[in-house]
């Protein structure tokens, strides 16, 4: 689905707004290690480290932290600037000190921001079963933590989640003054807005993108959400569209990602 005509003669597709919202994450992030999970927020966040956040620290998916990233799907050896190594096990480092911004997938969420991506069903017995809580608990209660779901759906969008992986502000209010006072929940980039959190902890929209409209938002989210002070996602300008077509992602695999 088209949002609208490019500067550069081609329609700008919902796949290229939605990397343009997740870049726009990682604005004043400043020099810390950002860590993109999915096609379209690795294209945001290598976006906005070549364009607003030039201190932002990118790697190439494995151990080579990037000055110059690569186009998608290529290592470091195939281009870009490798200028640092930092093995696995230092992340952990990293990732205690807060200097580290991520942006992590979401099976389920509810609407406090507590996140599922261990399993589906009762967990004694589960009826699907997922990739496991990984990094999501060491994320919630370190560093900020935002979410990436290319299908904005009442699936992902539930009541409550069956098993709490991301620690949401509901959960992390209840325990202030432990560890979790370093919680810290920024938005939600869907396939449909941008979403962020009220002054209660809530999922609000924040945005809708282009051609979207508050009634498929509503009817695509499982709870009420308040879409009352939604605005419109803005667009990629044209120097953005030129790295994302051309530096970033020539192959276009963004659009196999976000298929409305």
């Amino acid at each position: 689905m088209s949002a609208t005509d490019s500067p550069i003669g081609a329609e700008v597709t919902r796949a290229e707004v939605c990397v343009v919202a997740c870049a726009e994450a990682w604005r004043g992030s400043g020099e810390v290690l950002a860590h993109a999970v999915g096609i379209v927020p690795t294209i945001g966040a290598r976006l906005a480290k070549l364009t607003f956040e030039p201190d932002l620290v990118l790697t190439d998916g494995d151990c080579f932290l990037m000055s110059e990233p690569p186009p998608l799907g290529r290592n470091a050896s195939a281009g870009g600037t490798i200028e640092s190594w930092a093995p696995f096990r230092r992340v952990f480092d990293i990732l205690a000190t807060g200097r580290r911004h991520s942006m992590m997938g979401a099976s389920q969420l509810d609407r406090f921001g507590n996140q599922n991506i261990s399993s589906i069903g009762d967990w004694r017995r589960p009826t699907r079963q997922l990739i496991g809580v990984r990094g999501a608990p060491g994320n919630t209660v370190n560093h900020r933590t935002d979410y990436w779901v290319s299908r904005h759906s009442a699936r992902v969008f539930v009541e409550s989640v069956d098993v709490v992986s991301g620690v949401g502000n509901d959960r992390a209010r209840a325990h202030e003054g432990s560890a979790l006072r370093f919680h810290d929940l920024g938005v939600v980039v869907t396939d449909l807005a941008v979403l962020d959190y009220d002054d209660a902890g809530r999922l609000k929209v924040r945005s809708l993108h282009p051609g979207v409209t508050p009634e498929e938002l509503a009817a695509s989210t499982g709870f009420a959400i308040d879409v009352s002070g939604a605005g419109t996602t803005r667009l990629p300008t044209e120097p953005e569209l030129e790295l994302i077509r051309t530096v970033l992602d020539p192959s276009g695999l963004r659009d196999k990602e976000v298929r409305r």
